[in-house]
This record gives C-alpha cells, sequence and structure tokens, in this order.
C-alpha cells in the first residue's frame, strides 16, 4: 500500500521512552535495564532515541545515571541519540557523554513557566541562549520541545499565538527544530493543526516535530491531523511509558507501537520493526512489573496467545 498523495510518504520517528517515559517511575530503574531498552529500541530500527536528561538526581533522580546509561549504550550507526538538558552544567555533561542532540525546552503558558521555572517564557528561553551556542559550536544538534501548546492546567486555553511566540523566540536563539507539545493530552485535532501552523510559520515543515499524551484518547487523532498539515515527525513512547504531574489522571505518551500501526496502515513509511518494538515493549513493562498501555501491544499479543491455543 502506498501513502496517499496528500499524506507524506514517510514519518520520522523519536523515542522518548527511557527519558521521558522512566523519568516518572517512582521506583528506581536500573541502568542495566535502561541501556538495553535503548539497544532493543534501535535494533527496532528507531532514527532517534531521546535516552536520557542531565539534570540534577536531586530533582529527577531517575535520571542520576545519565552519564553511566551514555557511556555502556552501544551505539548503532544511523541512530541519533538525544538528551534533554536544563543548562550549561547539563550540556557540559551532555557534551562530555558524546550524544548527538541536545534537549532544550520552553512553555507556551506564562502561567506554566512561572508556576514551574519561576520565570517568564522570555526568559526562560534566554537561559538557554549560551547553551545553544555551545551545542551548535561543537557540532551537536538542538531540539526545542514547546511544551503545554495546546492546553495549560493553570490556564487552560493557549493559543496558537503562543506557540509562534516561543517557536520565533526558539528560532531566533539557534534551535533547529521545535517539538509541539501537548503535555497534558487535552489537544484535538483542529487545535492541533492550528498550533503546528503557528509553529510552520516559523520552522520548515521537516523541522517541526508533534509530542502527544494520550489523556483523552486523542493522541492518534492528533498524529493523522499532523499529517495533514505536512508534520511527518513525532515523538513516541514505547509501551506509552510515562504521564504528567501537571494534570490528574493524565496518561504517558502515545504508545510508539500505536503510532507505527497507524502510520503503516495510511502507507506511510517508518523503518520500524513492529514485531522488534513490541519486543522492546513487553521487556520494560515487564521489568516495571506491569501491562503496556499499548493498545496495538496487547491486541497482537491475544491474538497471537489464542492462535498459539488454538494451534495446540
Amino acid at each position: 500500500m502506498t501513502a496517499s498523495r496528500s499524506l507524506p510518504s514517510r514519518a520520522y520517528l523519536v523515542d522518548v521512552g527511557p527519558r521521558d517515559g522512566l523519568q516518572n517511575e517512582k521506583g528506581r530503574v536500573p541502568a542495566d535495564v535502561k541501556v538495553a531498552l535503548i539497544e532493543m529500541l534501535a535494533d527496532a530500527g528507531l532514527p532517534s532515541i531521546e535516552a536520557t536528561s542531565f539534570v540534577s538526581p536531586k530533582w529527577v533522580p531517575q535520571m542520576g545515571d545519565a552519564a553511566e546509561v551514555m557511556a555502556r549504550v552501544r551505539r548503532r550507526p544511523g541512530v541519533r541519540y538525544a538528551a534533554l538538558v536544563p543548562n550549561m552544567k547539563g550540556f557540559e555533561g551532555a557534551l562530555a557523554a558524546r550524544v548527538d542532540e541536545v534537549v532544550v525546552f520552553a512553555a507556551a503558558s506564562e502561567a506554566f513557566s512561572q508556576r514551574n521555572i519561576n520565570c517568564s517564557i522570555a526568559e526562560s528561553i534566554e537561559r538557554f541562549r549560551p547553551v545553544v551556542r555551545a551545542a551548535r559550536d561543537a557540532g551537536m544538534r538542538v531540539r526545542g520541545a514547546i511544551s503545554t501548546a495546546l492546553g495549560c492546567p493553570y490556564q487552560g486555553e493557549v493559543k496558537p499565538e503562543a506557540v509562534r511566540d516561543v517557536a520565533q523566540r526558539l528560532h531566533d536563539i539557534g534551535v533547529q527544530h521545535a517539538g509541539v507539545a501537548d503535555t497534558i493530552g487535552t489537544g484535538t485535532p483542529t487545535a492541533t493543526k492550528r498550533a503546528m501552523e503557528a509553529a510552520l510559520a516559523v520552522y520548515p515543515a521537516g523541522e517541526v516535530s508533534g509530542h502527544f499524551h494520550d489523556t483523552y484518547g486523542m493522541a492518534l487523532a492528533n498524529v493523522y491531523a499532523c499529517l495533514e498539515v505536512g508534520v511527518a515527525t513525532f515523538d513516541a513512547s514505547v509501551a506509552g511509558l510515562g504521564g504528567c504531574p501537571y494534570a490528574k489522571g493524565a496518561t504517558g505518551n502515545v504508545a510508539t507501537e500505536d503510532v507505527v500501526y497507524l502510520l503503516h496502515g495510511l502507507g506511510v513509511g517508518t523503518g520500524v520493526d513492529l514485531a522488534k518494538l513490541r519486543a522492546a515493549g513487553r521487556f520494560i513493562s515487564r521489568a516495571l512489573g506491569r501491562a503496556t498501555n499499548s493498545r496495538v501491544a496487547k491486541a497482537l499479543d491475544a491474538r497471537e496467545g489464542l492462535a498459539e491455543e488454538a494451534a495446540a
């Protein structure tokens, strides 16, 4: 099957499970498990993996082993290994660990920015200026994440103009890519298109991505909405790992398995082996002692289990 003429023929996926997913775990996840997960995702064909973050272990204990994890991961040629960095100290850790890409972040909601980091959006982005400059000088790629782009737990609606403003500010300090994030999972397809079009007014389609939580069950619909406006880069999390501490009942990022199933069904190529991806999801779900949050993985596992029983 080939993709519809109105949709991109290929999508680029970033698995954020090892960082954005695991950082929310209450119990400690051993470095061995993180390393194995990252390597399984690379083996499944994920072209980009957000592997860790170089943040203070006081604030994010789960990421305290960032240097160890990056040192132990066997790098697969052609795979981009990224890390979130909040400041110059974090950048120095990422540089020493030889990450391929650093991720900086800003909110599209003033209320969210003030409530969480006690400064304005403009001030928060300005703090990243030396980080971006140092990363670019070191030959590292810089990706920007725009959180609360489709809704804020404190102010509610976030207008597309706010997304465009943040995208422009990130662009002005040298950030190469803008990720538009529905942090609390309240976005709908129409709102998604408007937010994406706001980012597309600043960045080309190949440098804009969608990051969706599935709190209201809209994540896959929002992925499709992105495709309709030419955006074909997506963050997703294996087994639907993660959550959001800012929204009561919020679920994790949309499951990578579910996004891959949708894209392949539309004839949009990903280069990802769904069977190997499901194996990575089973591995981390067992390691965490719970079932996967991927609907596709659950359905295919059940079908294959029934087939095995019938064969017996």
